[in-house]
């Protein structure tokens, strides 16, 4: 069961050796990290407009040992009601729906993004 679930800025974050990668690192050996099926999509998207081909990209993800969390009808409707709430902050769809999923599962939200901090009642870390 996931104890965290990682937006995909923070997954970008550990494959592009970029700062806060440890931090996902180490959420991910401790056999808690999750991210919702939208945003490993856009994980993979990255890898794709970074060059790899697509089934290198759904290896790389895979190989990660992530636990892929659906996104059912209820992350969907709870996703939608946060847009009044998050649009102003530029939120996009795959942020609202980790969010979301992170709620569903009753913990917390991991990313790099800082302006989820101005998100009343979400629990988020930062990766850096």
């Amino acid at each position: 069961m996931a104890t965290h679930v990682l937006d995909a800025s923070a997954v970008i974050a550990l494959m592009g050796r970029e700062p806060g990668g440890d931090r996902v690192r180490e959420l991910i050996r401790s056999g808690g990290a999750g991210i919702s099926t939208d945003n490993v999509s856009e994980v993979a998207a990255k890898l794709v407009a970074r060059g790899a081909d697509p089934a290198t990209a759904e290896r790389q993800c895979r190989s990660l040992g992530l636990e892929f969390l659906e996104v059912d009808a209820r992350v969907a409707f709870s996703a939608a009601a946060l847009l009044p709430a998050t649009s102003v902050l530029g939120l996009s769809l795959g942020d609202r729906i980790c969010l979301a999923t992170a709620e569903q599962h009753g913990v917390p939200a991991v990313t790099a993004n800082r302006a989820w901090a101005r998100v009343a009642g979400a629990v988020v870390e930062w990766i850096r």
